[in-house]
């Protein structure tokens, strides 16, 4: 063994290598192989002693900040969603409280008029500030993951978080209702069949259901749950869930609506970008995610039960599902128990809002729709048909764990990159990190046949910016 101290190494060839001396003068070694061995257990404990914090260890102040960060989401969601759990939305309503407090406008058929009806709900507020952050926090990653396909991504994600989730069902339809769009002919028969007329919205229907367009069954529960059957809203929930989305699967991915359409992955992909890192991997951490598959049988069992009573009411079975799904209607013997121990509640405000959005700056902002999300555990079984894969080029691949490391659903990226096999973990996103993070190129998106796992195409999309450069520099010879 020869042990050349002060070098540098300026080239690695097939069969030499070449150093560089103190001095500026070069050497050629033969050479058969090189082993990069740079790295070596931190010495922490040291660290710790001479009083420097070590990223990522939780401090007092790290515990105190993400509890009142948790207790601000909790007021927030319960301000936000009447009805469930902490009774917090209704005693600023009965109190008169923002924005409960917001008068009635003069003349509801002006646009200014129709946004103040719609500014008495907190759904309002609460929609706007979501638009804003999705914006904003997407402008934000576009400039600091200069890549097509991150600018793309973000400018749909946002036109959809915009569009059809905040201005149709709190601006636009309602100003088309209070102009008579909805009153005779064909307009009120679509509108009669997708938003029926309502006493207790001020808009005078029930708008919000054009959440449904968006957000598929059952990630969205209501335009499916209902007392009696609304056959427009389940058919276009069927086509959705058991059509198109599996479609979109087989070709692209989960990712195709993960990561390109659900609002869920709009706020995921842009407030939660710069903490994606903060995801914890491992396989203790993988086993949570089957808590979605608890989630995804408990919403069949309730739907199994909404049919039944669709076909035939029964007293008892009535009371056992809207104790389930909402609390409401329970036996005196549960007492409050009934309150908390419901689907709305458990899953829907503590999980997906109060969990799901106060973790994002600890644990990233994917915790909902890694470990609990009931679509993205549906998805996972459709999945298992999918052509999608993140394709790797082991040649180039140096194990450095970038990959892995800014994955925010956990994946170990690396383990499939530096043996050159594709990427098939069904909670990959499609977000594009680990290829856009990849120092050397190692990955791109591709598909492959499933039989023979040739490979059928790469996305024309660029994600990789080291690909990008590859292809402005060879020319013509590789594009």
């Amino acid at each position: 063994v020869h042990v050349r101290l002060s070098t540098e190494v300026e080239r690695i060839d097939p069969e030499s290598i070449v150093l560089r001396n103190s001095d500026g003068s070069s050497e050629t070694i033969p050479n058969d192989a090189v082993f990069t061995m740079i790295g070596r257990e931190a010495p922490l404990d040291f660290f710790r002693r001479s009083g420097l914090r070590i990223r990522g260890e939780w401090r007092a102040r790290t515990w105190i900040s993400l509890i009142l960060f948790l207790a601000l989401c909790t007021w927030l969601y319960h301000w936000k969603k009447g009805e469930v759990g902490l009774p917090i939305h209704d005693a600023f309503a009965t109190r008169g409280w923002f924005p409960f407090n917001i008068g009635d406008p003069a003349d509801p058929s002006t646009f200014l008029g129709t946004m103040t009806l719609a500014s008495k709900s907190p759904g309002f507020w609460y929609s706007l500030v979501y638009c804003l952050c999705v914006v904003g926090f997407g402008v934000r990653r576009i400039r600091r993951r200069r890549t097509p396909y991150v600018t793309v991504q973000t400018v749909t994600l946002s036109l959809l978080q915009v569009i059809p989730l905040f201005l149709l069902p709190y601006l636009v339809l309602p100003w088309l209702g209070h102009n008579g769009w909805f009153d005779g002919g064909i307009g009120r028969t679509v509108a009669d069949a997708l938003f029926p007329v309502t006493e207790w919205d001020p808009q005078g229907r029930e708008y919000w259901r054009t959440f449904g367009f968006v957000l598929a069954w059952p990630l969205f529960i209501w335009n499916v749950f209902t007392a009696q059957p609304m056959w427009t809203w389940l058919i276009i929930s069927i086509v959705q869930t058991f059509v198109i989305i599996p479609l979109m699967i087989r070709r692209w991915g989960k990712g195709a609506y993960c990561g390109w359409i659900c609002s869920c992955g709009a706020l995921a992909e842009t407030m939660g970008d710069a903490h994606r890192h903060k995801m914890p991997h491992g396989p203790g951490w993988n086993r949570a995610n089957m808590i979605g598959q608890v989630f995804l049988l408990w919403v069949l069992f309730l739907l199994l039960l909404r049919v039944a009573l669709w076909i035939h009411p029964v007293r008892a079975v009535g009371t056992v599902y809207t104790v389930l799904l909402a609390g409401g209607g329970a036996p005196a013997w549960l007492g409050e128990a009934a309150r908390y121990l419901n689907y709305v509640w458990f899953v829907d405000v503590v999980w997906a809002g109060i969990l799901g959005v106060g973790l994002y700056f600890w644990f990233s902002g994917r915790v909902w729709c890694r470990f609990a999300c009931p679509l993205a555990a549906l998805m996972h079984i459709y999945t298992r048909f999918s052509r999608f894969r993140i394709l790797a080029d082991k040649k180039k691949c140096i194990s450095c764990n970038a990959c892995t490391t800014v994955c925010h659903q956990g994946i170990d990226v690396m383990n499939f990159a530096n043996k050159g096999r594709p990427m098939e973990d069904p909670e990959c996103v499609r977000c594009s990190a680990c290829v856009q993070t990849c120092p050397t190129g190692v990955l791109e998106f591709g598909r492959i046949d499933r039989r023979t796992g040739a490979v059928l195409g790469v996305d024309r999309l660029g994600a990789s910016p080291v690909r990008a450069v590859e292809l402005t520099v060879h020319g013509r010879a590789t594009r």
